[in-house]
């Protein structure tokens, strides 16, 4: 298994292996939710494990298993015991630890999911870590989220805006988020979704599957 833990901050070259993908967001915007509409979307067809982090619980670990949307063996729980983006971004090696014995009991996989703990809008993970993010917002906070910006809302590699269902509870524009998005991110792209309209995520599912796609044709091992 043995990464080299001591060059946490640069992507390796990932020959051979999965595609590693980090879902970051703040608490409550249904990060889990996602995890679990992908795996029951992309299970069927492509060879999936998630490690998920918590501060002091095994929570997001367990709703996983409970929806039974992988076998069991192939979801691994990290207890953080600090704050969330110092296992993703600082001190990675415990989420690497899981990342690669999932990789050794399963593999070859084609994709493994990191979700991180809920954390702020500064949440990103290390390129050591993950190789493509994902950050999760949701509509309850008000429109006004994406243009505060934030490391996680403007570099993450696609920006999810979920729980579309409840904009017109909360007075939420979808158009201003749009726009704001589009403003702070260029041409990174985001997409809206409602995991409870849609269990598939199917919008979501489908640029993670070109990422898969994508990944396994430049990333793959070197015949011997």
């Amino acid at each position: 298994m043995g990464a080299n833990h001591d060059d946490r901050h640069h992507a390796p070259d990932g020959r051979g292996r999965a595609l590693r993908l980090g879902v970051g967001g703040p608490v409550g915007s249904g990060k889990t939710a996602l995890v679990a509409a992908l795996c029951r979307t992309l299970g069927p067809s492509l060879s999936l494990g998630v490690v998920t982090n918590d501060i002091y619980t095994t929570e997001d670990a367990d709703f996983l298993r409970r929806a039974g949307v992988l076998d069991q063996e192939r979801i691994l729980a990290v207890e953080t015991g600090c704050c969330p983006h110092t296992a993703i971004r600082d001190d990675i090696a415990a989420n690497l630890d899981a990342v690669e014995t999932l990789e050794y009991r399963f593999g070859p996989l084609d994709l493994v999911i990191v979700e991180s703990g809920g954390d702020n809008l500064t949440a990103t993970f290390s390129r050591g870590l993950a190789d493509r993010q994902i950050f999760v917002l949701d509509v309850s906070g008000g429109d006004k989220v994406p243009r505060k910006g934030g490391p996680g809302v403007t570099t993450a590699d696609l920006l999810v805006i979920n729980k579309t269902d409840l904009a017109p509870m909360v007075g939420a524009d979808l158009d201003v988020m749009d726009r704001d998005s589009a403003a702070v991110r260029g041409e990174r792209p985001v997409l809206f979704t409602s995991i409870r309209q849609d269990p598939t995520a199917a919008t979501v599912a489908t640029w993670v599957s070109e990422q898969v796609h994508a990944w396994s044709h430049t990333h793959a091992a070197p015949i011997s």
